[in-house]
């Protein structure tokens, strides 16, 4: 049985689909000793020998998910030219080759999943399957009832319409707002654009699960493997089930230094 050289690397946990098909282009991958740089081409994984970079892929029976409570203040990547904290200080002590399925903002908070399961990975952050991301986002203000539905009607952005799924108050913070945002595009700072297009800026951003898997009592900075019942429902979500309605609660306050 053969299938498209990509869905094979992400299946095999190198990475995602779409980070799967640069690596090829970029000529990194060979299949029985020859270099493969188009994206078409197919082979049969019981027969074909794959490399990347040299190393002969092999596929795994067992795939590894985490859950981070990612913390303010570190990139979501495993490497920074800038010399920023990365997700690698979580990831390397599991000793494990994992991967964040998408991305939190550097000063964002909350649920962000880790993986060698690259074609799930695929399925949950793909825009066809638009899988819905929920974030409490506190903004500057208290945004009207008016501001409220225009961002519900869809606002316009630099690049294209752009309208939540959801939007929602779900607290008071002194002078600021708690709200509930539901979005089904991966569009960069999207969150945060919406919301500063109703001039409401977003001073806090904190998602509180994904893809059905929530925080919790999760401390900031801390890992976790996922349960079976949570593997279960990340699977389902891929394949396009709705998730399970998970507890929203805020983070714990932040103590600045004054």
């Amino acid at each position: 049985m053969t299938e498209r050289l990509q869905k094979f690397l992400a299946r095999a946990g190198v990475a995602s689909r779409r980070a799967a098909e640069t690596l090829i282009t970029q000529g990194r991958v060979t299949v029985n000793g020859a270099k493969v740089v188009e994206l078409g081409t197919k082979i049969d994984a019981a027969a074909d020998t794959v490399a990347v970079d040299g190393k002969k892929v092999e596929l795994t029976e067992e795939r590894t998910w985490y859950l981070l409570n990612k913390p303010e203040g570190v990139v979501t990547t495993l490497t920074d030219p800038q010399g920023r904290p990365t997700i690698a200080d979580f990831v390397k002590p599991l000793g494990k080759r994992l991967f964040p399925v998408g991305r939190l903002d550097y000063d964002a908070e909350g649920a962000l999943l880790l993986t060698d399961d690259g074609e799930t990975m695929n399925r949950l952050l793909h825009p066809r399957y638009q899988v819905p991301r929920t974030y409490l986002v506190k903004v500057k203000g208290e945004p009207t009832d008016a501001s409220l539905e225009k961002l519900r009607g869809g606002v316009r952005l630099e690049d294209g319409m752009a309208a939540p799924a959801k939007v929602e108050r779900f607290d008071k913070a002194e002078a600021n707002t708690w709200l509930e945002i539901v979005v089904t595009e991966g569009r960069p700072h999207l969150v945060k654009r919406l919301c500063a297009a109703i001039g409401h800026p977003v001073v806090r951003l904190f998602r509180p699960a994904q893809a059905g898997v929530a925080v919790g009592n999760l401390e900031p900075g801390t890992v976790r493997k996922l349960t079976p019942e949570e593997l279960e429902v990340i699977r389902g979500v891929a394949e396009g089930r709705p998730a399970p309605p998970a507890e929203l609660k805020l983070p714990p306050r932040r103590h600045r230094p004054r």
